[in-house]
């Protein structure tokens, strides 16, 4: 069994809880976390006894998105007007995000499919590629304190297709090209969840779910599962994907000094939080959730 530190696993109730576990930075995807969610996420499928995986997020969210804070993080330093790292070619900038995105598609692609369901239990915030996971999980549950959203994309980010198949093409659209939030009420109505909880409930309603499922045998649920993954793919999903994981690397270099530049300096200048002042400060209020409302 792994030595996991950002995830915790629990088998229960005919399945398996992982749990993303940095409470602290609200459950910001880091390269280690993420590695240790897909050990943990195969640990699952190895297992018999595991009929079904529920995913879920530490304290008041399932996950703030990729760690833009990490001492690794791809945003460190920039020479504008071109938006490239100091001594970095064009080239070298477009290769890196290549096989930086390209990594990211095989990582939501490896969960999607895997031969036993994933029940995705947001649990409050899910912002950016946490959103990506979740609309990836193949049956998704939203407390009511859950907010969802793609704010990277105000400061030149990509978005995923995920959302696309979810969504569908308008609503996708909606949101992905402002990165504005949304709140549970919203994604149940657009479809990226499937039913909305009350708060307290959310885990119980999920392992509910894990023991209906577990009522049918393994080899019919895995085949069933995959007629709907698969012949997703077959439509082109996986192709879908993979052209996501090309214009993504595009979105990552489409760099601007007007757009970009002074979310940057804000970075440099009071940190992350000065980054994101500067980057959501003309998006708000937000058109739903916790931010569509003036704090007192």
């Amino acid at each position: 069994m792994p030595n996991y530190e950002y995830v915790l696993y629990e088998k229960q109730r005919k399945g398996a809880l992982i749990t993303l576990n940095r409470p602290e930075a609200l459950n910001a995807i880091s390269p280690q976390m993420e590695d240790e969610l897909h050990l943990a996420l195969d640990e699952a499928e190895a297992d018999p006894e595991v009929r079904a995986i529920v995913l879920t997020g530490a304290g008041r969210a399932f996950s703030a998105g990729y760690d833009l804070g990490a001492p690794d993080a791809p945003m460190r330093e920039f020479v504008w007007p071109y938006g490239v790292a100091p001594g970095q070619s064009v080239a070298e900038l477009l290769d890196s995000w290549r096989k930086n995105d390209g990594d990211g598609v095989r990582k939501l692609l490896h969960m999607w499919e895997l031969t036993k369901p994933v029940i995705g239990a947001i649990n409050g915030w899910c912002m950016g590629g946490a959103s990506w996971y979740a609309t990836a999980t193949h049956m998704t549950l939203a407390s009511d304190q859950a907010v969802f959203g793609q704010p990277e994309v105000r400061h030149i980010s990509n978005t995923s297709f995920f959302w696309v198949l979810s969504a569908g093409y308008k609503n996708a659209l909606r949101y992905s090209l402002t990165g504005d939030h949304i709140d549970a009420e919203e994604a149940l109505r657009i479809g990226i969840v499937n039913k909305i909880v009350p708060h307290d409930d959310l885990l119980d309603e999920a392992f509910q779910l894990v023991e209906r499922i577990a009522l049918v045998s393994p080899e019919t649920v895995k085949i069933n599962l995959y007629v709907a993954t698969m012949g997703l793919e077959m439509m082109g999903l996986a192709n879908a994907l993979k052209l996501n994981g090309e214009l993504s690397a595009l979105a990552h270099s489409s760099s601007r000094e007007d757009y970009r530049k002074a979310m940057f300096d804000g970075l440099e200048q009071g940190g992350l939080r000065s980054f994101l002042t500067v980057r959501d400060g003309p998006f708000q209020p937000e058109p739903f959730g916790p931010r569509s409302k003036v704090r007192d």
